[in-house]
């Protein structure tokens, strides 16, 4: 366990000997983190109020990206398909949940209330539209959003002027 960053007092984590939280970075009251086999989040990172990170696989979320208010990340889903029984509360030989994790690029953004389902990588710079269900990998610094029902790309982001920030913000004082 590694906690460099600010985890507010209303904000609950569990397995927390899994997590490592990077210098500058703040998980904000009122988010559930279940740390699982593993949780990275990196520097300048922001997870915003009621936001979740959930399922007990693995989360690795890289420096300067956020999580907007609400969203959901799921790292682990039961097999509704099978004969199996579904929920936390059945012993393990009784269901069959699928862990894996997901990965959110360096500065990253996910908006209000999206959800990230299991093993799913957003690439760098990716920006993610409000209330958007994301269950595929996304393309490094691109704007998604949900467009009647679906995840579309709407367009591409300038990955120059961010990266310059960056080195500007590393620079200084502030870093």
């Amino acid at each position: 366990m590694i906690i460099d960053g600010k985890i507010f007092d209303l904000a609950k984590v569990i397995n927390i000997q899994h997590l490592s939280l990077g210098i500058n970075s703040q998980i904000d009251d009122f988010c559930f983190i279940n740390a699982g086999i593993k949780t990275e989040i990196g520097r300048n990172v922001h997870i915003a109020s009621f936001s979740s990170i959930i399922g007990g696989g693995e989360c690795f979320i890289d420096d300067f990206a956020g999580l907007s208010v609400g969203c959901r990340l799921i790292t682990a889903s039961d097999d509704f398909s099978g004969p199996y029984l579904t929920n936390p509360t059945v012993p393990k030989e009784f269901t069959n949940v699928s862990i894996g994790k997901i990965r959110i690029g360096k500065h990253a953004i996910i908006g209000t209330n999206s959800i990230i389902f299991p093993n799913v990588d957003i690439g760098e710079g990716c920006a993610v539209g409000a209330g958007a269900l994301v269950r595929k990998n996304l393309k490094p610094w691109t704007v998604y959003a949900m467009v009647d029902g679906k995840l579309k790309e709407l367009k591409k982001r300038d990955s120059s002027s961010v990266l310059d920030m960056e080195r500007k913000y590393l620079e200084s004082k502030h870093a």
